[in-house]
Protein backbone atom coordinates (compact mmCIF):
# COMPACT_ATOMS: atom_id res chain seq x y z
CA UNK A 1 0.00 0.00 0.00
CA UNK A 2 1.41 3.32 -1.09
CA UNK A 3 1.31 6.64 1.11
CA UNK A 4 -1.10 9.43 0.21
CA UNK A 5 0.58 12.87 -0.39
CA UNK A 6 -0.38 16.37 -0.33
CA UNK A 7 0.77 16.55 -4.06
CA UNK A 8 -1.91 14.26 -6.07
CA UNK A 9 -3.62 16.55 -8.03
CA UNK A 10 -5.98 16.16 -11.31
CA UNK A 11 -6.59 12.46 -9.98
CA UNK A 12 -9.10 9.98 -9.69
CA UNK A 13 -10.91 8.78 -6.56
CA UNK A 14 -12.52 5.62 -6.67
CA UNK A 15 -14.63 5.19 -3.75
CA UNK A 16 -14.89 1.02 -3.48
CA UNK A 17 -12.54 -1.69 -4.14
CA UNK A 18 -15.09 -4.40 -5.17
CA UNK A 19 -15.21 -5.82 -9.03
CA UNK A 20 -16.28 -2.35 -10.54
CA UNK A 21 -13.71 -0.69 -8.29
CA UNK A 22 -11.15 -3.23 -9.04
CA UNK A 23 -11.64 -3.23 -12.82
CA UNK A 24 -11.72 0.80 -13.31
CA UNK A 25 -8.41 1.00 -10.44
CA UNK A 26 -5.92 -1.72 -13.47
CA UNK A 27 -7.37 -0.05 -15.54
CA UNK A 28 -6.23 3.47 -14.98
CA UNK A 29 -2.90 1.59 -13.58
CA UNK A 30 -1.95 0.11 -16.85
CA UNK A 31 -2.46 3.29 -18.69
CA UNK A 32 -0.42 5.55 -15.62
CA UNK A 33 -3.49 7.68 -14.80
CA UNK A 34 -2.93 8.55 -11.29
CA UNK A 35 -5.78 7.55 -8.49
CA UNK A 36 -6.47 6.53 -5.16
CA UNK A 37 -8.77 4.12 -4.24
CA UNK A 38 -10.88 4.53 -0.47
CA UNK A 39 -11.99 1.16 0.93
CA UNK A 40 -13.02 -0.24 4.43
CA UNK A 41 -11.73 -3.49 4.33
CA UNK A 42 -8.35 -3.91 5.58
CA UNK A 43 -8.15 -7.23 4.28
CA UNK A 44 -9.03 -5.87 0.85
CA UNK A 45 -5.89 -3.54 0.58
CA UNK A 46 -3.46 -5.97 2.29
CA UNK A 47 -1.03 -6.90 -0.81
CA UNK A 48 -1.82 -4.10 -2.79
CA UNK A 49 1.72 -2.42 -3.00
CA UNK A 50 1.37 -0.81 -6.64
CA UNK A 51 -1.91 1.47 -5.71
CA UNK A 52 -3.07 3.85 -3.84
CA UNK A 53 -4.96 3.37 -0.88
CA UNK A 54 -7.16 4.97 1.87
CA UNK A 55 -8.34 3.00 4.47
CA UNK A 56 -11.79 4.72 5.49
CA UNK A 57 -15.73 5.52 4.61
CA UNK A 58 -15.70 7.44 1.50
CA UNK A 59 -19.63 8.40 2.44
CA UNK A 60 -17.37 10.95 5.07
CA UNK A 61 -16.24 14.42 3.73
CA UNK A 62 -13.14 13.87 6.15
CA UNK A 63 -12.11 10.79 4.31
CA UNK A 64 -12.68 12.44 0.72
CA UNK A 65 -10.43 15.49 1.86
CA UNK A 66 -7.82 13.12 2.58
CA UNK A 67 -7.87 11.88 -1.05
CA UNK A 68 -7.39 15.34 -1.67
CA UNK A 69 -10.61 15.46 -3.80
CA UNK A 70 -10.53 19.51 -3.67
CA UNK A 71 -7.62 19.14 -6.66
CA UNK A 72 -9.01 15.45 -8.09
CA UNK A 73 -10.46 15.63 -11.67
CA UNK A 74 -12.63 12.61 -11.39
CA UNK A 75 -14.30 10.39 -9.03
CA UNK A 76 -15.78 6.65 -9.85
CA UNK A 77 -18.81 6.09 -6.93
CA UNK A 78 -17.83 1.98 -6.86
CA UNK A 79 -19.83 1.00 -3.82
CA UNK A 80 -22.65 -1.93 -4.36
CA UNK A 81 -25.33 0.05 -2.47
CA UNK A 82 -27.11 2.53 -4.70
CA UNK A 83 -27.65 4.55 -0.88
CA UNK A 84 -24.06 4.22 -0.28
CA UNK A 85 -23.22 5.61 -3.62
CA UNK A 86 -25.55 8.82 -3.06
CA UNK A 87 -24.05 9.82 0.04
CA UNK A 88 -20.71 9.63 -1.90
CA UNK A 89 -21.95 11.74 -4.57
CA UNK A 90 -23.72 14.50 -2.64
CA UNK A 91 -20.18 14.76 -0.35
CA UNK A 92 -17.93 14.87 -2.98
CA UNK A 93 -20.16 17.41 -5.42
CA UNK A 94 -19.79 19.73 -2.62
CA UNK A 95 -16.37 19.56 -1.75
CA UNK A 96 -15.94 19.81 -5.40
CA UNK A 97 -17.97 21.44 -8.21
CA UNK A 98 -15.72 20.95 -10.77
CA UNK A 99 -15.37 16.65 -10.49
CA UNK A 100 -16.10 14.23 -13.02
CA UNK A 101 -18.41 12.24 -10.87
CA UNK A 102 -19.30 8.40 -12.13
CA UNK A 103 -21.25 6.19 -10.21
CA UNK A 104 -22.50 2.69 -9.90
CA UNK A 105 -26.37 1.91 -9.90
CA UNK A 106 -28.24 -0.81 -9.11
CA UNK A 107 -31.44 0.11 -9.20
CA UNK A 108 -33.16 1.98 -12.29
CA UNK A 109 -35.72 3.66 -9.65
CA UNK A 110 -32.75 5.34 -7.82
CA UNK A 111 -31.13 7.19 -11.40
CA UNK A 112 -33.17 10.36 -11.17
CA UNK A 113 -32.21 10.76 -7.26
CA UNK A 114 -28.20 9.69 -8.45
CA UNK A 115 -28.49 12.68 -11.51
CA UNK A 116 -30.07 15.18 -8.75
CA UNK A 117 -26.80 14.39 -6.56
CA UNK A 118 -24.70 15.40 -8.95
CA UNK A 119 -23.63 12.41 -10.98
CA UNK A 120 -22.39 13.32 -14.31
CA UNK A 121 -22.66 9.80 -15.84
CA UNK A 122 -24.63 6.64 -14.25
CA UNK A 123 -23.49 3.01 -15.10
CA UNK A 124 -25.74 0.10 -14.14
CA UNK A 125 -23.53 -2.71 -14.48
CA UNK A 126 -26.15 -5.77 -14.59
CA UNK A 127 -28.05 -3.96 -17.86
CA UNK A 128 -24.81 -3.86 -19.33
CA UNK A 129 -24.05 -7.50 -18.87
CA UNK A 130 -27.55 -8.29 -20.36
CA UNK A 131 -27.26 -6.06 -23.50
CA UNK A 132 -24.37 -8.06 -23.87
CA UNK A 133 -25.08 -11.12 -24.34
CA UNK A 134 -28.06 -10.31 -26.20
CA UNK A 135 -26.19 -8.10 -28.71
CA UNK A 136 -24.01 -10.76 -29.17
CA UNK A 137 -26.67 -13.45 -30.62
CA UNK A 138 -27.25 -10.54 -32.97
CA UNK A 139 -24.16 -9.10 -33.71
CA UNK A 140 -21.73 -10.73 -32.43
CA UNK A 141 -18.74 -8.94 -34.92
CA UNK A 142 -19.56 -5.67 -34.22
CA UNK A 143 -19.61 -6.38 -30.72
CA UNK A 144 -16.08 -7.94 -30.47
CA UNK A 145 -15.48 -5.61 -32.28
CA UNK A 146 -16.03 -2.72 -30.05
CA UNK A 147 -14.63 -4.89 -27.46
CA UNK A 148 -11.21 -4.61 -29.03
CA UNK A 149 -11.62 -0.63 -28.95
CA UNK A 150 -9.77 0.68 -26.44
CA UNK A 151 -7.68 3.47 -24.66
CA UNK A 152 -4.50 4.04 -25.68
CA UNK A 153 -3.56 0.21 -26.15
CA UNK A 154 -0.87 -0.46 -28.59
CA UNK A 155 -2.54 -4.10 -30.20
CA UNK A 156 -5.66 -2.15 -30.41
CA UNK A 157 -8.11 0.00 -32.33
CA UNK A 158 -7.87 3.26 -30.07
CA UNK A 159 -10.63 5.98 -29.35
CA UNK A 160 -9.81 9.73 -28.54
CA UNK A 161 -11.93 12.23 -27.22
CA UNK A 162 -10.30 15.85 -28.26
CA UNK A 163 -11.91 19.15 -26.33
CA UNK A 164 -12.14 21.66 -29.12
CA UNK A 165 -10.96 24.10 -25.86
CA UNK A 166 -8.12 22.60 -25.67
CA UNK A 167 -6.84 23.05 -29.35
CA UNK A 168 -4.71 26.09 -30.61
CA UNK A 169 -6.93 29.22 -30.32
CA UNK A 170 -6.78 29.78 -34.15
CA UNK A 171 -9.16 26.75 -35.03
CA UNK A 172 -11.56 28.41 -32.94
CA UNK A 173 -14.87 28.41 -35.31
CA UNK A 174 -13.20 26.72 -37.66
CA UNK A 175 -14.11 23.95 -40.04
CA UNK A 176 -13.60 20.03 -39.19
CA UNK A 177 -11.94 19.95 -42.95
CA UNK A 178 -9.37 22.84 -41.57
CA UNK A 179 -8.25 20.60 -38.95
CA UNK A 180 -6.82 18.14 -41.98
CA UNK A 181 -7.22 15.00 -38.95
CA UNK A 182 -7.66 12.10 -42.02
CA UNK A 183 -4.85 13.81 -44.33
CA UNK A 184 -1.99 14.27 -41.06
CA UNK A 185 -2.73 11.32 -39.01
CA UNK A 186 -4.68 8.81 -40.75
CA UNK A 187 -7.55 8.91 -37.87
CA UNK A 188 -11.11 9.24 -38.59
CA UNK A 189 -13.44 11.56 -36.86
CA UNK A 190 -16.45 9.60 -35.98
CA UNK A 191 -18.41 11.64 -33.28
CA UNK A 192 -18.83 15.50 -32.78
CA UNK A 193 -20.93 16.60 -29.61
CA UNK A 194 -21.83 20.12 -29.08
CA UNK A 195 -22.06 22.49 -26.22
CA UNK A 196 -25.47 21.22 -25.36
CA UNK A 197 -24.31 17.72 -25.18
CA UNK A 198 -25.78 16.50 -28.23
CA UNK A 199 -24.21 13.84 -29.97
CA UNK A 200 -23.63 13.14 -33.90
CA UNK A 201 -22.26 10.27 -35.58
CA UNK A 202 -20.22 11.13 -38.78
CA UNK A 203 -19.77 14.80 -38.81
CA UNK A 204 -19.94 16.84 -42.31
CA UNK A 205 -16.28 18.29 -43.47
CA UNK A 206 -18.21 21.68 -42.91
CA UNK A 207 -18.93 21.50 -39.25
CA UNK A 208 -18.12 24.30 -37.12
CA UNK A 209 -15.94 23.54 -34.17
CA UNK A 210 -17.79 25.64 -31.42
CA UNK A 211 -16.76 26.41 -27.75
CA UNK A 212 -17.03 23.53 -25.42
CA UNK A 213 -17.72 21.33 -28.22
CA UNK A 214 -15.35 17.71 -28.41
CA UNK A 215 -14.70 15.38 -31.29
CA UNK A 216 -14.41 11.90 -30.99
CA UNK A 217 -11.89 10.35 -33.19
CA UNK A 218 -10.91 6.38 -33.87
CA UNK A 219 -7.49 5.36 -34.83
CA UNK A 220 -4.70 2.66 -33.97
CA UNK A 221 -1.78 3.21 -31.02
CA UNK A 222 0.26 5.25 -33.69
CA UNK A 223 -2.42 7.37 -35.09
CA UNK A 224 -3.82 8.32 -31.74
CA UNK A 225 -0.13 9.57 -30.52
CA UNK A 226 0.62 11.15 -34.14
CA UNK A 227 -2.27 13.46 -33.28
CA UNK A 228 -2.05 14.52 -29.81
CA UNK A 229 1.15 15.66 -31.07
CA UNK A 230 0.52 17.55 -33.80
CA UNK A 231 -2.06 19.54 -31.65
CA UNK A 232 0.19 19.44 -28.39
CA UNK A 233 -2.36 17.65 -26.46
CA UNK A 234 -2.11 15.66 -23.39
Amino acid sequence: MKKITATFKEHTLICGYGRNGRQAAHRLLNHGHPFVVIEQNPEVIQGNEKIHFIHGDARQDNTLEQANIQKAKHLIAALPNDVDNLFVVLSARELNPNLLIVSRLTEASNQAKLRRAGADQIIMPDRIGGDHMASLLKVPDLIRFLEELSWLEQDSPNLEEIAIDALPKKYLNRSLSDLEIRKKTRCNVVGFRNAQGKLMINPPADLKLEFQSKLIVLGDFNSITQLNAMFDLD
